[in-house]
C-alpha cells in the first residue's frame, strides 16, 4: 500500500511539473505513469551510488552539487522511458527540483492524516 502511495505522490508530481515547466513532458498517460515507477526505481537504485561517488565535490560545494545529481537522475528517466520528455539537462535540474518540492508538499499532508 505504501508503494502505491508513493508512486501515486510522484505521478502527481511529474503531472503537475509537465503542467509547469516547457521543457519537461509527456506523450500520454502511459507515459507518465511508467516514468513515476522508473523514477521511484531509478532514485532508490542509482541515486545513493552517485551520491557516494560525488560526495567530495557535494561537500565542496555545500550541498549544491545534490541538485545536479537529481537532475541526472530525472534526465536518466526521460531517456529510459519513451513518451517522458525533457529538453536538455538545465531542465532536468529544474524539473527534479519542482518534483522534489511538489512530493515534499503533498507527503507533508499525507504524514499529518
Amino acid at each position: 500500500m505504501k508503494f502505491l502511495l508513493h508512486w501515486l505522490v510522484i505521478a502527481i508530481a511529474l503531472w503537475v511539473t509537465a503542467a509547469i515547466l516547457p521543457g519537461v513532458g509527456f506523450a500520454s498517460p502511459t507515459a507518465l505513469a511508467i516514468s513515476a515507477i522508473v523514477l521511484g526505481l531509478v532514485n532508490a537504485l542509482i541515486r545513493p551510488v552517485l551520491t557516494i561517488l560525488t560526495l567530495p565535490i557535494t561537500i565542496l560545494t555545500l550541498g549544491l552539487f545534490y541538485l545536479l545529481v537529481n537532475g541526472f537522475v530525472f534526465f536518466l528517466a526521460s531517456k529510459i522511458v519513451p513518451g517522458f520528455e525533457v529538453a536538455g539537462f538545465w531542465w532536468a535540474v529544474l524539473g527534479a527540483l519542482v518534483v522534489g518540492v511538489i512530493s515534499w508538499f503533498i507527503g507533508a499532508f499525507e504524514k499529518k492524516r
